[in-house]
């Protein structure tokens, strides 16, 4: 991780090679042939990249618009006893981000919650969530949002969560994170914590836990001065922001978290499984703005199973 800050220029990390990004000859309308590689590393940067992933979630929020909060068909895709909803708007924002990947950058790979693996082996791969949040977006609350994450060799290098409907962006590349809404653009932190005690802790809700989970969860709700519930990827951008101190889950996808990754690390934050690993592949997440609380509350979340 680079530790920067102020001086960096904004869009793209330490982890993307302004080369391997450079659009397809689809993206160049105009251009008989695709350029040179020469060529190409002349003409693209990294405002070029962060501009791509700006249009990215503007084209995702312009397919969901229309069906938020209004009558739509969705599905559960849950077994029976439980629910996870899928919607018209996850499909169709997902379809539309997928092929303009696959126009701009024909070689890179693509993971997303509703279409599943293309060229995942591939060095650069985007993970998209088109509505993190889905139970929020049918119920009319505005605490959902649309994740593009890019990993190159696997690694998270770059994310934006996007909440088109109050009109709030948050990303980042691991090395410095940003907020956005209208004309206001600000890099963000994490802000300081030195106990549990003064902690304000966030889960999206109690019952998605297992009942080892759940016993082990309690007691850093236990410790904690506050917490709230239904934040679903909100929170993880409310911790880089500053405004929550710790964020804990389980039964993660890779999906759910991977794009959020380089935004809580460039605020200064800390992300990991429960036992400590990468958290690239979901499963049970721990998120802390402060590595005091971050170390406090795995040693509660030792005992769960």
């Amino acid at each position: 991780m680079n530790g920067r800050r102020g001086g960096r220029r904004r869009g793209m990390g330490p982890g993307v090679d302004s080369r391997a990004m450079r659009p397809g000859p689809a993206s160049r309308p105009g251009r008989a042939a695709a350029p040179t590689p020469v060529e190409r590393d002349s003409i693209v940067t990294a405002i070029d990249f962060a501009a791509f992933v700006n249009d990215l979630a503007d084209l995702s929020a312009r397919t969901i618009a229309p069906f938020f909060r209004s009558a739509m068909t969705m599905e559960n895709k849950a077994g029976q006893g439980a629910f996870d909803p899928v919607t018209e708007a996850d499909r169709a924002a997902e379809a539309a981000m997928r092929a303009r990947i696959r126009q701009t950058f024909p070689a890179h790979g693509v993971e997303g919650e509703e279409y599943g693996d293309e060229r995942a082996s591939s060095e650069y791969v985007w993970v998209l969530d088109p509505i993190d949040g889905t139970a929020a977006f049918i119920s009319g609350l505005p605490l959902w949002g649309t994740l593009i994450g890019l990993k190159r060799n696997g690694a998270p290098v770059y994310g934006m969560m996007c909440q088109p409907f109050i009109g709030e962006k948050f990303y980042g590349d691991c090395g410095q994170s940003r907020y956005q809404r209208g004309a206001e653009t600000r890099v963000i932190r994490t802000r300081r914590c030195a106990s549990l005690a003064e902690a304000t802790l966030s889960s999206t809700s109690p019952h998605l836990f297992s009942e080892a989970e759940a016993g082990a969860f309690d007691q850093v709700r236990r410790a904690a001065r506050l917490t709230r519930y239904g934040a679903d990827c909100y929170a993880y951008c409310l911790l880089a922001a500053g405004h929550i101190d710790l964020v804990i889950e389980a039964g993660l996808k890779p999906c759910d978290i991977a794009p959020l990754i380089p935004i809580i690390q460039g605020a200064g934050g800390v992300v990991t499984t429960w036992d400590g690993q990468p958290a690239t592949h979901g499963g049970r997440i721990i998120a802390a703005g402060d590595p005091t609380i971050h170390a406090a509350a795995m040693r509660l979340l030792a005992g769960a199973a």
